[in-house]
C-alpha cells in the first residue's frame, strides 16, 4: 500500500509560481514512476507530468511544457512539481500518482491550485 499526500497548493496571480510536493509512505518509493494530474471543475482528470523511477526521464503535457518541471527525490520519498508562469487555465485540483506495473495505481487526495487573472 502506498499513501501519497500532496501539499503546496494555493491562490496565486497569473504569471506567478507555486511548487507542489507529494510525500510518499512507500519504502520502495525509489522503484516507482510518479506523475502529476489535474482536474478542473466540470472537466475530466488530465495528465500533467511524469518522471521515471530514477528521476532521469520526464514527460509533460503540451499545455505545460516549458513552464512546469517535475522532479523526484528518492532520499526524501517526495516528488515535486514546480509551476512557473501560471495561467488562469491552470486552475484545478492537482493529484500525484504512483505507477505500479504500468498503471497509475495509487493517488493522493489532491491539492487546489487557483490562478487569478
Amino acid at each position: 500500500q502506498v499513501q501519497l499526500v500532496e501539499s503546496g497548493g494555493g491562490l496565486v496571480q497569473a504569471g506567478g509560481s507555486l511548487r507542489l510536493s507529494c510525500a510518499a509512505s512507500a519504502r520502495s518509493f525509489s522503484r516507482y514512476a510518479m506523475g502529476w494530474f489535474r482536474q478542473a471543475l466540470g472537466k475530466e482528470r488530465e495528465f500533467v507530468a511524469a518522471v521515471n523511477w530514477g528521476g532521469s526521464l520526464t514527460d509533460y503535457a503540451d499545455s505545460v511544457k516549458g513552464r512546469f518541471t517535475i522532479s523526484k527525490d528518492n532520499a526524501k520519498n517526495t516528488v515535486y512539481l514546480q509551476m512557473n508562469s501560471l495561467k488562469p487555465e491552470d486552475t484545478a485540483v492537482y493529484y500525484c500518482a504512483a505507477e505500479i506495473d504500468g498503471r497509475w495505481e495509487y493517488w493522493g487526495q489532491g491539492t487546489q491550485v487557483t490562478v487569478s487573472s
